[in-house]
This record gives C-alpha cells, structure tokens and sequence, in this order.
C-alpha cells in the first residue's frame, strides 16, 4: 500500500460532445493499466460557461466514470460540469474501482472568464484516502492560491485537473513546482492539448507530476503521462528536512 500507479490523459476535449468524449478516453486507454487515471478539468465538454446546455443533470459523467472504473478495475478522477439544486458546479470527482465515489467541487472560479457568473463555488477542501495516499483535489485555477492548499500534514498528494492555455503555461509550470516544494508533496499537473470553442489554444507535454523536492518524475509517450509513487520516498524526505513543522498556523474562513 505505499506505491501508487498513475497515469494522466492530455488530449483534445471534444466541445460539447460528451459521448464523442468518453468514446476517445476509452480508446486511448484501451491497453493501459493502472492504479488511478486522470482525466482533464471538464473532461467530458471542455471548459465552457453555457451551463445550461452542458452541464449534467442524470449523472452522465458520473456513470460513465463508474462503468469504466469498474471496468479497468482502477480509479478515475477527472472534473465535470454539473447541475445539483438548481445550481452548477466544477465538480471533480474520484471515483474508486468498487464504485465509491468522493468529490470536490471548484473553489477557486475563474472570474476573468466568467465561471463565477455561472457556477457555484465549493464551501471545502476534500482529501481522498486511496491505496495508502491521502490525496488532496483541485481544480486548475486554484492552483494559484496556495493558503487553501497548505500542507497541514494531512495529505502526500495534490492532483491539479485543468484546462491552462499556451498564453499563460509559463505560470502553471512554475507554480506546480512551488506548490510541491513548499508542501513537501507530490504534485501531479494534468492539462488538456488542443483547441477549444473558445479558440484557446492548449499546448502539447505540458502535464508533470513533480516530487517534493520539486523535480520532474513523470514521463509522457502517446498523450499518456505515467509515474510510479512511493510513498516511503516522501516520508523519508519528509523526515530528513521536517520543514512542513515550522509552518504558520491559520485557519480557512469559507
């Protein structure tokens, strides 16, 4: 239970086609194994403000992620775009093999496109316990705010999903780097590739998983980015530079 396999998925989200979507994850991943697979934020639509339309109102997002999970018989996690009570949300979710389903809905929206206008944002943080890992869930534009993902020592693991375009790469790669750095945690960075209705365009390779010493341990071949993790790795690091301990105490106000 300290080893966990993780494979990520970069590729070009079809616009608003959900079972165009799910029909090309199912292919690329046809031959891959894995522990858990990653899918990017609104994998199922790309990231799109007509919530309306899009958004899922019967779960389609959610069983196709249980049916798949269930049948490559490994965890999925990826985020969609929902409507619950009247109201919508950028919920990840993480779905497990025996059909357990945990989520995080977004809390940091996206105002400079209008996602605040049109979603809900989340009232927490969510930390999933999965072959060992405690894993901690964000969404793309939370990355940039690293109070609400400050290591309290309570996770091993931040996966961000997200749609980052090319024109602002440069501070997605770098803040990646920082937040595995200064949380002493893997830090695993998937993007989507291509062009969206939206004429954004997403560039090629640019999904990492990061150690905590900030260094690059992934490895990317045919849209698919890999990593094995060991969790006595990080917890013999974490013994030897035990800095997560001289940390500020605060607390979150949602």
């Amino acid at each position: 239970m300290n080893n966990l396999k993780i494979k990520a998925l970069e590729f070009d989200i079809s616009w608003k086609d959900k079972e165009a979507n799910f029909h090309q994850i199912e292919k690329l991943l046809e031959n891959e194994n894995a522990d858990l697979f990653l899918l990017p934020e609104m994998f199922s639509t790309g990231f799109c403000m007509d919530a309306e339309e899009i958004a899922d109102q019967s779960d389609q997002s959610l069983n196709w992620l249980k049916n798949i999970a269930n049948k490559k018989e490994a965890a999925f996690s990826g985020s969609a775009s929902v409507q619950e009570n009247g109201k919508f949300y950028n919920r990840m979710y993480f779905v497990k093999p025996n059909g357990e389903v945990d989520f995080y809905d977004k809390r940091h929206l996206f105002s400079y496109s209008g996602e605040d206008k049109i979603y809900s944002k989340g009232d927490s943080r969510k930390i999933i316990n999965f072959k060992g890992f405690r894993i901690l869930l964000q969404v793309c534009y939370d990355l940039r705010f690293p109070v609400f993902s400050r290591n309290k020592n309570d996770f091993d693991l931040i996966l961000y999903v997200s749609n980052w375009p090319e024109s602002r790469i440069s501070a997605w790669e770098t803040l990646l780097k920082a937040r595995a750095i200064e949380n002493q945690s893997f830090v695993f960075g998937l993007n989507r590739i291509g062009i969206d209705g939206n004429n954004l365009k997403y560039p090629e390779s640019s999904s990492y998983c990061f150690d905590a010493e900030g260094k690059i341990i992934s490895n990317v071949l045919n849209q698919i980015i890999s990593v094995d993790l060991d969790l006595n790795d990080l917890q013999n690091f974490r013994q030897k530079f035990p800095f997560l301990k001289d940390g500020d105490d605060f607390e979150l106000k949602f």
